[in-house]
């Protein structure tokens, strides 16, 4: 790569990570890590074709939805047994509700499959269409249906505190927020 095209892609990088970190975050449940991770090996693919890339983001997005979906087919999933406490615990709770909706929708969403999570993600915080999710999981529409709706039910079931008690889903804030509990 050239000195100009190492320029671009640091400006990219730099501009857009964040962005692209919280999605990662989303896929892998919550998982920090493993989506610092994801967004490494993704931001390493897009280097190595950097001059041949138009759209750079979607091209990190389009990874970072492959490389989701390969961890998930994996037959052993390679991942780090979660403690009960982590050694950082001692910080005050942010008390603002929605914050605490949000601790709540993440610890819900990590319990989901790998598979159920993507849909979710692809669906609602990235807000693409059924057919383009379909054709980003390489499945059926119906498929992206069937698991969209087993996945919000199983959300509801995980976190009931999502659903307003008149049966309207509360509009989560788009901060970190990327489910709308639907009734």
């Amino acid at each position: 790569m050239d000195a100009e095209a190492q320029e671009s892609f640091q400006q990219f990088v730099a501009a857009r990570s964040s962005a692209l970190l919280k999605t990662a975050v989303l896929l892998t449940g919550g998982d920090r890590h493993a989506a610092e991770d994801l967004l490494q090996n993704a931001l390493i693919r897009t280097a190595e074709r950097w001059q041949r890339i138009d759209e750079p983001e979607a091209y990190v997005r389009r990874v970072l939805y492959r490389q989701q979906i390969s961890r998930w087919r994996l037959k052993w999933p390679r991942r780090e047994v979660p403690v009960a406490e982590l050694p950082e615990a001692g910080h005050a709770p942010d008390a603002s509700g929605a914050a605490e909706q949000r601790l709540l929708l993440r610890t819900a969403l990590s319990k989901l499959t790998a598979r159920q999570r993507t849909v979710l993600v692809l669906r609602y915080f990235e807000d693409l269409p059924e057919a383009d999710v379909a054709r980003q999981l390489g499945c059926s529409v119906g498929t992206v249906r069937s698991t969209t709706h087993r996945s919000l039910a199983r959300l509801r079931t995980l976190a009931p505190e999502l659903t307003a008690p008149d049966g309207a889903a509360p509009r989560p804030s788009r901060d970190f927020s990327p489910v709308e509990v639907r009734p």
